[in-house]
């Protein structure tokens, strides 16, 4: 199996080196050529195995062979080690036909872990492989930071360095990042929106200068190794609910459409979804375009639910290449119409393609708190702000469309967003035991403004990759 570029102008990889590139040179998003197919067989296999199993079974295809098959098998054991519930990604009822998916029994209490506890082996395997060290250079609206951190923290080939909006997350949130004691961790307090973090990031993937002196590559979800291990618990927790003898439809709270895009993948794959309904805050980028068939930006709006406070969902380019028929000129020209005019129009066809699949519904805030105490009062349910917006997301799909089984994923756990809770339930939620202690700990961070030399000197006067060409690693 080899990996192409959404934009067309770069060369295949294999699947280790897509890992350690992240962006293509093109500047464009990995694919894999093809996408492994299960049987409805293999499909019903998986209910009742054990995550791990299952995981091996759905990941080993993308590797192409580069990994052994007992040491990958091995690197999954140990990252789902991690994580407090046995069953890793349990189901839990709420109605007849209502499931909430529980993707944060990890370390960092958010889906962030099940990606990243793994890709954190796995690029210190490569690495060590080639003698190399690697800078990971992180934009993060909230929880990919803590998990990185928590991942990548204290491993002998990388620094990390991670940016997040500077008053835009949860004190909890920052938390989990800033009293981290790693001498390779950095974190870096932005004047701004995730989305200029983001953007900093991907302009330092375009100087081609400050490219070629740190060799800057990439991962997180604009890595596609990101989004293929979060493909596994739909596939999981499908099986679980009778696929693929009966459709399962998933609600995902989508920012940057990489949780998403991993249902689609999984659904390339060869299991029976009945919709992937998009739920979005007042940042509604995904679902105007889905209404509208126009893409444009808007303000970013600071919202209860902050992971989801994103314009520009990056991975929605990989959907878009996806329905216009893998045309990477025609992507180009939309991601051009994009930086010029911050937005462009979907054409009729490739719309429709995408309105096949997907959904696409809005929860104000006044809905997130109303979902979220009435899950409270209804199933004696504690959704975070980003679940809430998932379940009121499900009551319009349910209304509007009908359908199958609903599968909301619960990305992150009710104890990082305190104050939303009690806000609107009238609770405050404890944090798990081993995060006990948080709000004792002493901070440190960097306070940045908005500015790219600033970030870019930053960073420059703390990576040690600077000193023997090692490999710089962006997530």
């Amino acid at each position: 199996m080899k990996y192409i570029s959404t934009r067309g102008e770069a060369p295949p990889l294999p699947f280790l080196a897509m890992l350690l590139a992240g962006l293509a040179p093109d500047g464009g998003l990995y694919l894999p050529d093809t996408y492994p197919q299960f049987t409805r067989d293999m499909i019903a296999g998986f209910a009742g195995r054990p995550y791990s199993e299952a995981a091996g079974a759905v990941l080993l295809p993308f590797l192409g062979g580069e990994i052994g098959t007992p040491v990958f098998r091995r690197m999954i054991e140990a990252a789902n080690k991690k994580f407090r519930h046995k069953a890793i990604a349990p189901l839990v009822q709420l109605d007849s036909d209502l499931f909430v998916l529980e993707l944060f029994h990890g370390p960092t209490l958010a889906f962030k872990d099940f990606a990243m506890q793994l890709l954190a082996p796995l690029m210190d395997h490569a690495l060590k492989t080639r003698g190399e060290r690697a800078t990971i250079i992180g934009a993060t609206s909230g929880d990919t930071g803590a998990a990185a951190i928590e991942a990548f923290g204290g491993l002998s080939q990388t620094d990390v360095f991670i940016l997040f909006p500077h008053g835009r997350i949860s004190e909890v949130q920052r938390r989990q990042m800033t009293t981290a004691r790693f001498p390779n961790v950095h974190t870096i307090a932005l004047q701004g929106t995730f989305d200029d973090a983001q953007t900093s990031i991907k302009t330092m993937f375009g100087n081609n200068v400050l490219r070629a002196e740190l060799n800057l590559c990439g991962v997180n979800s604009i890595n596609l190794a990101r989004i293929i291990f979060q493909t596994v618990y739909y596939f999981t927790s499908a099986a679980a609910l009778g696929a693929p003898h009966r459709p399962v439809s998933f609600v995902v709270p989508t920012g940057n459409f990489g949780n998403i895009f991993a249902g689609w993948m999984a659904k390339r794959m060869g299991l029976p979804i009945g919709r992937l309904v998009i739920a979005a805050n007042s940042n509604d980028i995904l679902a105007r375009a889905l209404a509208e068939g126009s893409y444009e930006l808007q303000p970013v709006r600071a919202t209860q639910s902050p992971s989801m406070d994103i314009q520009i969902s990056s991975n929605f380019e990989r959907q878009l290449f996806e329905a216009y028929g893998r045309d990477g000129r025609a992507l180009c020209g939309l991601m051009e119409g994009l930086r010029q005019a911050k937005g462009f129009r979907i054409a009729p066809g490739p719309l429709e393609t995408i309105r096949a699949e997907f959904d696409a519904f809005r929860a104000t805030e006044e809905e997130t708190s109303q979902a979220i105490l009435r899950y409270r009062r209804e199933a004696g349910y504690l959704a975070d702000p980003h679940t809430a917006v998932g379940l009121s997301a499900a009551s319009k799909a349910k209304e509007q469309k009908g359908g199958s089984i609903q599968v909301v994923l619960a990305t992150a756990h009710p104890a990082k967003f305190p104050a939303a809770i009690e806000s609107s339930a009238g609770v405050r939620p404890s944090l798990p035991p081993h995060l006990e202690g948080l709000f004792e700990k002493d901070e440190n961070y960097e306070v940045l403004p908005n500015d790219q030399s600033e970030i870019e000197r930053f960073i420059r006067s703390r990576s040690r990759a600077l000193n023997g060409r090692n490999q710089a690693v962006a997530l």
